[in-house]
């Protein structure tokens, strides 16, 4: 199983998307909130009790920014068994010492692109800060993600084919994530335009140009929201929720309290019990409701994200979210015959497309 544990709920930064949308999230909310959770995880103990009933358990360190709590990172490294990962902004990556960095079986690293978009969504001088920290990373050799959050005025084309193809240091690994029905903000948005007009378009071009590379250098690049849709498609393979969240990819609140996803932090309605009285194995199964279950893309989608499908607060606006998933697939589809062809000359291999699932990538942006 897949936990992420909130190490802490405080950041260093206030990135337009997060921090900085939430000060003015003001919308009436249909669910209950605790409010009142600890700052800081600091049940140390019982986490190792509880993740000791797991056979094979993924621990992935998330907040808040996971490295403001260092010394609760360390002793959970040194105290369990388990397949270790974290998403982090990674202003403090220079902090973590070698031989728990060398630990890591993922790193997930938020970055937008280049250093204007960057810096536009994240603070003046963070690309710099994170691209220098990169450097602590020489001694890593597990894998490094960039993880995008994308939205207006962000250009999806430009944006992942630098960060696959810089000098100054090249992912071979990048997510991106739609900031979409995350919050009450869709009037105040030019979602709608930038979809049309940038997103899709810009997604059938990223598509092409990775085809391309496979073709042209035998590499597929691993850009998470393709790969994961092409290994599907070719396998026929159908797929609940696929980031693994509420039956495969559980989050830990810093109380101890275990809900279905990260971002439903605090959701009463949605607590599935706690790290001190509940065993892995007895953990509810969440599946998502409402339209998302007779849809006839569900096999593929899997339902985008549960917390957008629960709480819908972009009401009947959140079909367009639906529609960037539609284009994803299509773009996916316009290119299958040429993967297919280049598994069947031996340029790319069935193990190419293999991932960690559940690693923080959610497949669906």
């Amino acid at each position: 199983m897949f936990y992420h544990l909130f190490l802490t709920t405080s950041c260093n930064l206030t990135c337009k998307y997060c921090c900085g949308e939430a000060l003015e999230e003001n919308a009436p909310f249909p669910f209950k909130v605790d409010l009142c959770l600890p700052e800081k995880f600091s049940k140390l103990e019982a986490l190792r009790r509880f993740l000791s009933n797991d056979p094979d358990p993924t621990l992935i360190f998330y907040g808040g920014e996971p490295l403001l709590a260092l010394d609760e990172l360390y002793w959970l490294m040194d105290h369990i068994e388990a397949r270790f990962v974290i998403q982090t902004n990674g202003t403090l990556l220079h902090l973590v010492d070698q031989r728990h960095l060398s630990r890591f079986h993922t790193i997930l690293v938020s970055i937008d692109g280049r250093e204007k978009i960057t810096d536009y969504f994240r603070g003046e001088g963070t690309f710099r800060r994170v691209m220098g920290n990169l450097k602590s990373l020489e001694g890593f050799r597990g894998e490094l993600i960039a993880r995008m959050t994308v939205m207006e005025p962000l250009d999806i084309f430009e944006e992942v084919r630098w960060l696959a193809s810089n000098e100054e240091f090249p992912f071979r690994s990048i997510h991106w994530q739609l900031n979409a029905g995350f919050w009450n903000d869709f009037g105040r948005r030019e979602f709608c335009t930038w979809l049309e007009g940038s997103y899709l378009p810009g997604l059938r071009k990223l598509a092409e140009w990775w085809v391309n590379w496979m073709e042209e250098r035998g590499e597929v690049l691993k850009l998470y929201p393709f790969l994961g849709m092409t290994k599907s498609l070719l396998e026929g393979e159908p797929s609940w929720m696929r980031c693994g969240a509420g039956h495969s990819n559980y989050a830990i609140q810093t109380d101890g309290r275990i809900i279905p996803c990260p971002a439903m932090w605090g959701m009463k309605d949605f607590y599935l019990g706690s790290i001190e009285t509940s065993s892995p194995q007895e953990l509810p199964k969440v599946f998502p409701a409402g339209t998302c279950a007779n849809c006839e893309m569900l096999w593929v989608c899997g339902g985008r994200c549960l917390y957008a499908t629960v709480t819908r607060k972009w009401g009947s606006f959140y079909s367009l979210v639906c529609q960037a998933v539609r284009g994803l697939v299509e773009a996916v589809l316009g290119i299958l015959p040429r993967v297919r062809h280049l598994l069947s000359e031996g340029v790319a291999e069935w193990e190419d497309f293999d991932y960690l699932r559940y690693n923080g990538c959610e497949i669906i942006p």
